[in-house]
């Protein structure tokens, strides 16, 4: 295991400039945070009530009332405060919206119990209840993201007050949880928590929360499950029907994690673990624990896994199911899980500075994430499906889980404010380093301040990478760094051309997927040019949802057909492989994308007519033209018809 991580560069030395993403960027803090302090306040008409701040009114004695929503309710404020918290550090201090946040953590200090404990849900209605239901409960679910929310407010403001509350609540947890006799031995239901403390000892130095962080992991799935074990608990009350007959796979609780080889259960859960397990791998040094990171990552990505970076199979149950069990039309691919799977590809990535992970990290955002959001910020897919038939969604119960159009609001509202905090927190996910090395994972224009062997430097990326697959980048320092510049060179990118200060590198130096540059001088010049023609891809033979279909990519941009452009009943297309594609930039459509055309064949409906169900009739074929565009645009014009995978012309 490498002893130096890749670190992140502070986002307050990150100036993003990219055309593609600032459109979205630019939604996170002009409308998206606006609007869903709305919905936290109950203020959007027609829009699922959220409640979230009225029961944080409540349990401060501030208002007399019941407790209304999930018991993971405060959930939407924390990651609501962690998205402020990336906003301002990420785009400047802003004196109203800070206004706001700190009022809102001033609430939330008011409604903290003496002893340091922080959730409306249990304050509320079930004081008495406290730590008896671990698996359903959230509790230490909660209080993860409100770590999560502190921890960047912190490190965006500098304002301790935030950062003080959830010490307090940590303090509380690591008293209350570990190894030693006369402490609770149970772990969360919903992992969270274990990767926010490591947050928390990064920021704090408090060795205790690194440790509180070790014992969940390390217990979980250790000799009786603790699940079972609390069910026989005096206090013990079932919160979700649903969780009768309870499986231990379901929450990653099945086996010692270090001896999982499958990524089981709830996907949301699963990567949140990986992520924190990750985490400690490093900094513990465990080598078992990583070498379990790495069987679950390649299970998961190589067998799981949707082309769109979603995961997670089935809607009962948000969970995975079995190897290359991938439906389109019925499949969950939560966006949280996404952002989970975003989360976890990017700590991989900065212990082993392994190219591949990035690659994954890159499929996550640019399809399953901003398909999770429309254009305008106001609306919202939870689940994120490959094929979409709108009539058939709607009545199904197999499928009613899909949605055809996005919402305003969900009553459990995990996905929208994950989304906000990831867009805003972008920053992290584009560099990597150590300190003689920058990585670059992510090809987005920016202007970047940081450091390589002490020697301060400025970084000026112009990347026209989804268009043209140009890139651009400007390395100035005061003086030779003697450093090195690692440029990602992703998978799907069969042909590249590298220059540095003019002159084309012919043999270039590639380990673990980057290119190297090292010796850097006082001035550097790098553009790399990459092949990121639009392609047909084909799946694993033993996904039997894609056989005889093809999808379409370009770069790291997956496509899709929707119904505006070609018509009703997808499922009667064919696309020529052996024609090609064509690409062709519009301006006006989406907001300017680049779209990909295709030849191919239609069923004909000639023959048939309203009373013919079934008869004997010849396959009547009609030439079309296919029309694709990227499935993170998709739904944002009228309700239709949707399909990425599309059947092959043989």
């Amino acid at each position: 295991m490498e002893k130096e991580r890749l670190a992140d560069i502070s986002l307050k030395n990150i100036t993003i400039t990219d055309k593609f993403w600032n459109k979205y960027r630019s939604l996170v803090k002009e409308v998206i945070i606006p609007y869903q302090w709305n919905t936290l306040n109950d203020n959007v008409p027609d829009a699922e009530p959220s409640h979230c701040i009225e029961n944080f009114r409540i349990a401060a004695g501030e208002k007399t009332g019941e407790f209304a929503g999930a018991v993971f309710q405060d959930t939407d404020v924390a990651k609501w405060l962690e998205a402020v918290g990336y906003v301002l550090e990420s785009q400047g201090r802003d004196e109203k919206l800070e206004k706001l946040a700190d009022d809102t953590i001033d609430l939330i200090g008011r409604a903290q119990e003496p002893d340091g404990y922080l959730n409306t849900y249990f304050t509320i209605k079930e004081p008495e209840r406290r730590w008896t239901n671990l698996k359903e409960g959230h509790e230490l679910y909660t209080a993860g993201h409100m770590i999560e929310a502190a921890v960047a407010y912190y490190q965006a403001t500098g304002k301790k007050k935030f950062l003080e509350i959830v010490m307090k609540f940590a303090d509380l947890i690591s008293e209350k949880f570990g190894p030693e006799e006369g402490k609770c031995h149970g772990y969360p239901g919903h992992p969270e928590i274990e990767l926010a403390l490591v947050k928390l000892y990064r920021v704090t130095g408090k060795k205790n929360y690194l440790d509180t962080a070790k014992f969940f992991v390390d217990a979980r799935g250790v000799g009786e499950n603790y699940f079972f074990q609390e069910e026989k608990g005096e206090k013990y009350q079932q919160i979700f029907p649903e969780f009768a007959g309870y499986v231990p796979e379901y929450s990653q609780s099945h086996l010692p994690v270090r001896e999982q080889k499958t990524a089981e259960g709830h996907a949301v859960r699963a990567v949140y673990l990986y992520s924190a397990m990750a985490d400690l791998a490093y900094e513990y040094q465990d080598e078992s624990l990583l070498e379990a990171c790495e069987t679950l990552w390649k299970n998961m990505v190589t067998k799981r896994m949707y082309i769109t970076g979603g995961i997670g199979s089935s809607g009962l149950l948000e969970r995975f199911t079995t190897d290359y069990d991938l439906p389109n039309d019925r499949n969950y691919a939560e966006s949280c899980a996404s952002i989970g799977l975003a989360m976890f590809g990017k700590r991989m990535g900065q212990i082993t500075k392994d190219a591949k992970y990035a690659d994954v990290m890159e499929k996550a955002l640019y399809n399953t994430v901003l398909a999770g959001i429309a254009m305008d910020g106001k609306s919202f897919f939870y689940v994120n499906p490959l094929e979409v038939w709108p009539d058939n969604c709607m009545n199904r119960t197999s499928m009613e889980h899909v949605k055809p159009v996005r919402q305003k609001w969900f009553g459990v509202a995990c996905c929208p404010p994950n989304i906000a905090r990831t867009l805003a927190s972008l920053g992290q996910y584009i560099y990597g380093e150590d300190e003689d090395s920058i990585y670059v994972n992510l090809y987005v224009s920016n202007e970047t301040e940081t450091q390589i062997k002490g020697i301060p430097c400025k970084i000026t990326m112009d990347s026209d990478f989804l268009s043209t697959g140009n890139v651009k980048i400007s390395l100035r320092s005061q003086e030779d760094t003697k450093g090195k510049l690692a440029l990602r060179v992703p998978g799907y990118v069969k042909s590249f051309q590298v220059y540095r200060n003019g002159e084309e590198i012919l043999n270039p130096l590639i380990e673990k997927g980057y290119l190297i540059l090292e010796e850097l001088k006082e001035e550097e010049m790098i553009t790399i040019s990459c092949d990121m023609k639009a392609k047909f891809i084909h799946a694993n033979p033993e996904v039997r949802a894609d056989e005889g279909k093809v999808a379409i990519m370009r770069g790291p941009l997956v496509y899709c057909l929707e119904e505006t452009d070609n018509g009703r009943n997808l499922s009667s297309l064919y696309v020529d492989t052996k024609a090609g594609l064509t690409e062709t930039y519009e301006e006006d459509l989406l907001g300017g994308v680049v779209t990909v055309t295709a030849r191919g064949k239609r069923i004909s409906n000639t023959g048939w007519d309203e009373e013919d169900l079934y008869k004997e009739q010849e396959t009547r074929l009609e030439d079309v033209t296919l029309k694709a565009v990227p499935y993170c645009n998709w739904g944002n014009r009228k309700t239709g018809e949707m399909a990425v995978w599309i059947k092959e012309l043989l």
